[in-house]
């Protein structure tokens, strides 16, 4: 007779002289709090109103006022790595996510994913008795393997969380996301014309889950997680709150970031002593701009300070959301940004983002005539280098670097009953890094990480939990030693006899690790790194480079690596979804598939065949990739084939110059690339020519939205018709033929824009 695996009772002839015995699911215990933590995304030191902005961040600012506001907060200077940080108490290097989810390398320290040897807080909390759910931005699983066909073993659920609600990739339209709910995906369940928008969505959803949880087990504490998609471009919000900015920052970049500098001196948020570090290169001062370049730089900040606030106010919805269900003063909850202010909009900023990985750099002449779209639907923007640097006040640099501008933003805890109410509102200006919120969590909850989880081995937790921290202002830092590394260059804050120092190196790519420079400063007295010690100081700065290698040995760290090109060789390995003869193969009904694990038809010469059988008036969408932005359709209308490429506004547009006949039919459009950024299409219609067209533009980069099979998921990518326009007649397969891989400068482009965008 087979029997549980686990029974402690008595088993007799009957159930008189018998003893039951319940194997109890885990409790964390009756007093157990519920722990909220929101990320936000590319979110500069200064850019929250308690921190110095005057962007409207109510909410955030009354959270600071009620808990404590970190003044000295650190995370890596990308978002895939700080999230496997976050979540895992560990260093990036060591759990397998140097750099973002989109690359493998074949070396443990970027796997594409968390590794299973590192079971994340989710996990933990999981199996011991916490309902878990996520909503918004994962990107934590190679996105190969983020479509419907999986595998799963890296999306949410499986990490920890019992839901997830939000998007795989690194970024989405706000506007018209792709989604997935739990392990498929779905779509958007309103339109911007309705009102919709996804960080409305994500509140909505988290606190449907959580009301789910607590109405059937209100004695089960949750944790969420929140990793909203703002804001990380594109940068779009409600009209109302765009309107809400107009003529905000009309003084320019030099004006606002003096007045935020002044701010956060004045609230304590920054040292007496610190300078306002001098503009990066190739930032020029606002007067020198032209005053198209002026109006469209001040719009595009505009759309960031919208698109803030509209996040900040779903920040409060969720806040007031607990509230209603007398669950805020039993949460601890956390408040972060994954790394410092993006550079991605380069120096003029960008109305479609997609321009700026074409290598198609506009200033504010180009952009002009669109500038009243900026913000909403029909855009994908990002602001100048000028107001990234501006939102990482004082600081030099960005997003990616390992200058205090990449990796010194905000963080707020809000905790009763572990902040004591006479510290509500203080400042904490201790060291502390992303990776010592998992371990403090853990201190707070009373949960201990295991040593094997599911059977694997557990790397050692090595953030430093700071409990006492947020009892007493004045308690030791418990971290005073923290590696940086992103792409080669590298960094290391260490705090040696009561004075901080920091050595940093900027790596260029390629460049000889061996022989390039080296910076130091006294960041004690010098948080904006003015003033380089290297040349005075030169015995501290090779104590620190050496600390540096020691720690990178420790952490994982090595071989450091700041290649592309072959970032992308994952892609034709025998476990990849793309196939070695670069033909690809769909037969819908499909889900819409994300760019990485389908036909990478960007900047490649490609062959397209469709097999239908329609009758007279059968349209649709035979294939589409990107939005209303850029992309690509193939479909039928009036009985013609068309091809519409949408190169950023600019559509060329190709009708077929036969019908298509009635019956099954096979229907092949031809992209080729030509000389330089041009290219070419055609058609044929059952074998026979059908038309051919010049393009002026061939886009290496199309889109972050992956395509869709017989119907046009999103926003719309022709204006000649309505999404999701699907293809009304019986559309048996889609065969995608890429003509070659790559040539090496491609390539190369092609690594360096995902990177870069990511």
């Amino acid at each position: 007779m087979s029997r549980p695996s686990r029974f402690e009772g008595k088993i007799g002839r009957t159930v008189s002289d018998s003893t039951p015995w319940f194997d109890d699911p885990p409790h964390p215990g009756s007093d157990a709090p519920n722990i909220v933590m929101v990320l936000l995304d590319d979110t500069g030191f200064a850019q929250i109103g308690c921190y110095g902005s005057d962007i409207d961040t109510s909410n955030l600012d009354a959270l600071a006022a009620e808990g404590l506001q970190f003044t000295n907060f650190h995370v890596t200077p990308l978002c895939s790595p700080t999230r496997a940080s976050l979540l895992t108490g560990r260093s990036q290097h060591a759990v397998g996510m140097r750099s973002v989810s989109n690359f493998r390398t074949g070396f443990p320290n970027q796997l594409g994913h968390i590794s299973n040897h590192a079971a994340t807080v989710a996990e933990v909390l999981k199996a011991s008795g916490y309902g878990t759910f996520c909503v918004g931005k994962w990107h934590l699983a190679p996105m190969e393997q983020c479509s419907a066909a999986g595998p799963f073993d890296q999306w949410p659920l499986a990490r920890g969380f019992d839901r997830f609600y939000g998007f795989l990739e690194g970024e989405t339209d706000q506007f018209n996301p792709t989604l997935v709910c739990d392990n498929h995906p779905i779509p958007a369940p309103g339109k911007p014309e309705d009102g919709y928008h996804v960080s409305e969505d994500l509140v909505d959803q988290l606190l449907k889950m959580i009301s789910d949880s607590k109405g059937v087990r209100p004695d089960r504490p949750f944790f969420a997680y929140v990793p909203f998609g703002a804001t990380h471009a594109p940068h779009q919000a409600p009209r109302q709150y765009l309107d809400k900015y107009r003529g905000k920052f009309d003084d320019g970049w030099d004006v606002v970031r003096e007045r935020w500098f002044k701010n956060q001196l004045e609230m304590g948020v920054i040292p007496k002593n610190t300078k306002l570090a001098p503009l990066n290169p190739g930032v020029n001062a606002w007067a020198d701009l032209s005053k198209n370049q002026q109006k469209v730089g001040a719009r595009l900040q505009e759309a960031f300070a919208a698109f803030l606030d509209h996040t900040d106010d779903q920040i409060g919805r969720l806040v007031e959301g607990l509230r209603n269900m007398n669950e805020l003063d039993n949460t601890i909850f956390v408040v972060l940004a994954d790394n410092g202010a993006s550079q991605e909009g380069g120096p003029f900023g960008v109305m479609h983002e997609m321009k700026f990985f074409n290598g198609i750099f506009e200033d504010g002449d180009a952009m002009i005539n669109q500038i009243d779209d900026i913000g909403g639907p029909h855009s994908h923007t990002n602001y100048p280098w000028g107001w990234a640097q501006c939102g990482n006040s004082p600081f030099k640099w960005y997003k990616q670097n390992t200058h205090e501008g990449g990796v010194h933003v905000p963080m707020i805890i809000r905790a009763p009953g572990h902040i004591a109410s006479k510290h509500a509102g203080e400042l904490r200006n201790q060291f502390i890094n992303v990776a010592d919120i998992v371990p403090t969590i853990y201190d707070l909850v009373g949960v201990n990480a295991p040593d094997t989880h599911h059977g694997v081995d557990q790397l050692p937790i090595t953030g430093n939990p700071f409990s006492s921290v947020l009892k007493d202002a004045s308690a030791s830092a418990t971290n005073t030693l923290q590696y940086f590394e992103m792409s080669g260059s590298r960094a290391l804050i260490c705090a040696l006899n009561d004075v901080t120092w920091k050595a940093v190196c900027k790596h260029t790519s390629r460049a000889d690790y061996k022989t390039e420079s080296w910076e130091l400063y006294c960041l004690s007295d010098d948080w904006s790194e003015c003033n380089d010690l290297a040349r005075t100081e030169p015995e501290k700065l090779t104590q620190l480079i050496d600390l540096w290698w020691s720690e990178a040995e420790r952490h994982g760290v090595l071989p450091l690596d700041d290649r592309l090109i072959e970032l992308f060789g994952a892609r034709f390995r025998d476990n990849s979804p793309h196939p070695s003869n670069l033909r690809y193969l769909y037969r819908p009904p499909m889900s819409p598939m994300p760019g990485q694990a389908s036909a990478a038809i960007g900047g490649k010469s490609f062959d397209l065949t469709a097999t239908v059988t329609r009758k007279q008036g059968d349209n649709g969408v035979i294939y589409a990739t990107g939005t209303e932005n850029s992309g690509l359709s193939i479909f039928v209308q009036s009985d013609l084939l068309i091809i519409d490429y949408n190169a950023f506004d600019k559509h060329t547009i190709l009708e077929s110059n036969i019908k298509i006949p009635e019956g099954e039919a096979t229907l092949v459009a031809k992209l080729r690339r030509r000389e330089g950024t041009t290219g070419e299409m055609s058609l044929m219609v059952n074998g026979v020519a059908a038309g051919s067209i010049k393009l002026p533009l061939f886009m290496r980069m199309m889109s972050s939205v992956g395509p869709s099979v017989a119907y046009d998921h999103g926003s719309a990518v022709s204006m000649r018709y309505t999404a999701p326009f699907p293809f009304s007649g019986k559309l048996h397969r889609v065969e995608i033929q890429l003509l070659s891989r790559q040539d090496a400068e491609s390539q190369d482009v092609e690594a360096a824009s995902e990177m870069s965008r990511q």
